[in-house]
């Protein structure tokens, strides 16, 4: 069965950080493209950035130079660094792995306000 969990959203001030995590279980990640999709209030869901098997990443033109997507094969594991945010990065952040199939994680919500 395959699962991805994140972990590490939560309320943070603008131009404050955040780590987020995501911990896959049932798949290789090494061989996943993996990537961090967010949906905010009363918007469709987008992507934020991804990472893929082979080693490149994009991002998002709204989140260039500000966050930052890596992974880590060893603890079959992806994050997305988050620096700098802004009320407008308010959304429920999910984790998704694409191969053949594509998973998504239950997603975790960040908060951005004073």
């Amino acid at each position: 069965q395959v699962r991805l969990v994140e972990s590490g959203g939560g309320l943070v001030q603008p131009g404050g950080s955040l780590r987020l995590s995501c911990v896959a279980s049932g798949i290789p990640v090494n061989i996943y493209s993996m990537a961090w999709y967010r949906q905010a209030p009363g918007k469709e869901r987008e992507l934020v950035a991804i990472s893929t098997s082979g080693g490149s990443t994009n991002y998002a033109d709204s989140v260039k130079g500000r966050f930052t997507i890596s992974r880590d094969n060893a603890k079959n594991a992806v994050y997305l660094q988050m620096n700098n945010v802004e009320p407008e990065d308010t959304a429920v952040y999910y984790c998704v792995a694409t191969l053949y199939r594509v998973y998504w994680g239950p997603g975790t919500q960040v908060t951005v306000s004073s």
